[in-house]
């Protein structure tokens, strides 16, 4: 398989930079996770970094590459599909309906 040495931004792999292995299209996958073994022998955590893309040249504007930012949240990406239902809020109340109060 291809690998493609990416760099990382922020956290702790902050300017580390690793071999990521490609997928069938060619990019590394928009999701990078780390987990971290527990020093008390806990569940480990596990570090989330998001794909975002390097930059892009000066005179065509071509994309330059990948490279992964800390995601502190850690909050793993759903894969969306257009007949998907939206994700929920919170703070949204059950069933969208507003409370009345008769006086």
């Amino acid at each position: 398989m291809k690998s493609e040495d990416t760099p990382f931004e922020g956290g702790p792999m902050d300017g580390r930079v690793l071999p990521v292995l490609l997928g069938p299209t060619g990019h590394p996958p928009k999701q990078y996770r780390i987990p971290v073994p527990d020093a008390d022998g806990g569940p480990p955590t596990v570090l989330v970094y998001r794909r975002v893309p390097r930059g892009q040249s000066k005179r065509l504007g071509l994309q330059q590459g990948w490279k992964y930012e800390y995601e502190p949240e850690g909050t793993p990406s759903r894969l969306r599909w257009p007949w998907s239902k939206p994700a929920t809020k919170p703070d949204a109340t059950p069933g969208g309906k507003r409370e009345d109060t008769d006086g």
